[in-house]
């Protein structure tokens, strides 16, 4: 495999599954020295285990990336551990309940923009310094709704359309400095949390996908890869962009 990441350090959040797993994986396997973070401690050791058992790098911190004391204590380990970060990949998130926009209940609304949304900014914030000493690349996980209106989810799509406005700007701050930011806009991802909400919803989960001109949903691994991408020497002139992994489900149209 590639070893394009050697020598590499890189953070990934939300790594206690799906997407965030994924990409530790991969990360690991392709050299890098991974820092897994997520709230989820279990899930968290699962993928430490996984990673070391092929092979690779890894340390773990069991953090709430909406918390500003956390996301800052863990970048100053980083630090005073390895020195450096060349790569963070800022990919926690939910996708909170679904009601129509009167029902949202306040509280709900504001824990989804907290993790989703808060994070992404506490994480740049606090990633950059770093960063910025040798240059390197953030990827924040956005999604198509960053680019719909996917009803019964206010909070959510408020809290992607939002990555993807500090995406941009953090950006146009950095390009310059040697720093690139981008974010990717996963569509339907067979993820622990989708099935989950799949579970509860099985005829919304079967519409989703009648909608995905590929006719399935993305493996994790397939989502962690763009991902991957966008942190390596092989996006060098990509900037400030949302690259969209979706199986087609935005294309909009019909088939022939």
């Amino acid at each position: 495999m590639n070893k394009d990441f050697d020598g590499k350090v890189v953070l990934v959040t939300g790594a206690g599954s799906g997407i965030g797993r994924a990409a530790a994986r991969l990360f690991a396997a392709r050299g890098a020295a991974v820092y897994a973070a997520d709230l989820n401690a279990q899930g968290l050791q699962e993928t430490a285990d996984l990673v070391r058992e092929a092979g690779g790098k890894v340390r773990t911190a069991a953090i709430d990336v909406a918390r500003e004391a956390d996301v800052a204590a863990l970048l100053v380990r980083i630090g005073d551990e390895a020195g450096r970060l060349d790569a963070a990949f800022n990919n926690a998130g939910i996708t909170g309940g679904t009601y129509a926009l009167q029902d949202y209940p306040a509280e709900d609304f504001d824990r989804v923009i907290a993790v989703n949304l808060r994070s992404v900014f506490l994480g740049m914030k606090y990633e950059l310094p770093l960063l910025l000493r040798q240059g390197g690349t953030i990827v924040n996980t956005a999604s198509v709704a960053a680019i719909t209106g996917p009803g019964g989810m206010s909070a959510y799509a408020a809290s992607k359309h939002g990555v993807q406005g500090l995406t941009r700007v953090a950006a146009m701050e950095n390009a310059a400095r040697g720093v690139r930011i981008n974010a990717i806009a996963p569509g339907w991802t067979e993820t622990p949390m989708v099935v989950a909400n799949s579970a509860q919803n099985p005829a919304f989960a079967a519409l989703a996908k009648q909608a995905i001109p590929a006719g399935r949903g993305a493996a994790p691994e397939e989502i962690a890869e763009a991902a991957l991408w966008l942190s390596s020497g092989a996006s060098s002139y990509v900037h400030g962009q949302l690259l969209v992994v979706d199986g087609g489900m935005t294309i909009g149209g019909f088939a022939l």
